[in-house]
């Protein structure tokens, strides 16, 4: 698929499509190729892929979109809520990551298959 494509489906431009990949292409997972019949293609086996592995590859950016705040690091009602919180999250993350570890690309693809497949026959 080229960048204009998978912006289209990801709801993005397609520059942030490139940087992503560009960061996948480094790590030895994707390919791109020039020309009209160009585009980015997945170049390793999905087996082998997890979701860990894509999260590492993407530089291990923030998992959670909430978490501790340091807005204010002098309010010591924020240094009480980051203390309290600062655990659970280390917790919630270590969980997840390990739960990353455990799914692969060629899992997604499987469910992806089943999904569309069920689509089409309610289409029929």
């Amino acid at each position: 698929m080229t960048s204009e494509v998978l912006g289209q489906c990801l709801r993005t431009n397609p520059v942030v499509v490139r940087r992503t990949m560009g960061l996948l292409r480094e790590a030895g997972l994707v390919t791109a190729e020039r020309g009209h019949a160009g585009g980015w293609r997945i170049s390793v086996d999905l087996e082998t892929v997890s979701l860990r592995r894509l999260h590492e590859a993407l530089g291990e950016p923030a998992i959670f979109a909430i978490g501790n705040r340091n807005e204010t690091p002098e309010c010591l009602v924020e240094q009480s809520v980051n203390a309290a919180l600062e655990g659970a999250f280390a917790e919630a993350e270590a969980l997840l990551l390990e739960r990353f570890a455990d799914v692969t690309l060629a899992d997604l693809a499987k469910d992806f298959a089943r999904r569309h497949a069920g689509r089409r026959d309610t289409m029929e």
